[in-house]
């Protein structure tokens, strides 16, 4: 089974968010005339920033002479690389045979709508990413869902919305402590 990928859509917020490109400085300089570099300059690229900032794919044209098309189709193949910032929390929800099987589509829609975004996208607080994946590997425990490095499986949806409900009342919480 494959899963489409969709790419969120750039928002306005995301390309008004101020980057400090002088950060890429030092990779530029580490990376600028290897063969190969272009994977290892977008990785630590999206490293300094949690993503890949338009401005970031125009310095690196510029000052590593790596060709926007190159670039932006590596970014756009591979799931590993974001062109808009993510949440805080990552949630993957995987939709391999083991857990599609076991009705996760039920659970991930049960989540997407609590969260009122689409797949791919971050809820307007900045709190929550949600991807559907192809696997996450535990398919004894189908189906399954990560949230940042952690895995909860043998899921419905109640169980699934009650961990993001709790992980969005403890960011609420720590948020209300900070004021």
């Amino acid at each position: 089974m494959r899963i489409k990928r969709i790419a969120p859509e750039p928002t306005q917020e995301a390309e008004e968010l101020y980057v400090d490109l002088a950060l890429m400085d030092p990779i530029i300089e580490k990376y600028k005339n290897r063969k190969g570099n272009l994977i290892p300059l977008l990785q630590a690229t999206q490293e300094i920033f949690g993503f890949i900032p338009r401005d970031a794919f125009l310095k690196l044209n510029h000052e590593a002479g790596l060709e926007l098309n190159e670039m932006y189709g590596v970014a756009t193949f591979y799931a590993q690389f974001r062109l808009s910032p993510a949440g805080k929390h990552i949630i993957k929800m995987c939709h391999g045979t083991a857990c599609h099987v076991q009705s996760v589509t039920a659970i991930t829609d049960e989540v997407l709508d609590f969260l009122e975004i689409k797949d791919g996208e971050t809820t307007p607080d900045g709190i929550f990413t949600l991807e559907t994946v192809a696997c996450l590997g535990c398919c004894s425990l189908a189906p399954v869902m990560m949230i940042g490095e952690e895995t909860y499986g043998k899921l419905n949806p109640k169980q699934a919305l009650k961990i993001v409900k709790e992980i969005k009342r403890a960011e609420v919480e720590s948020e209300d402590l900070s004021l």
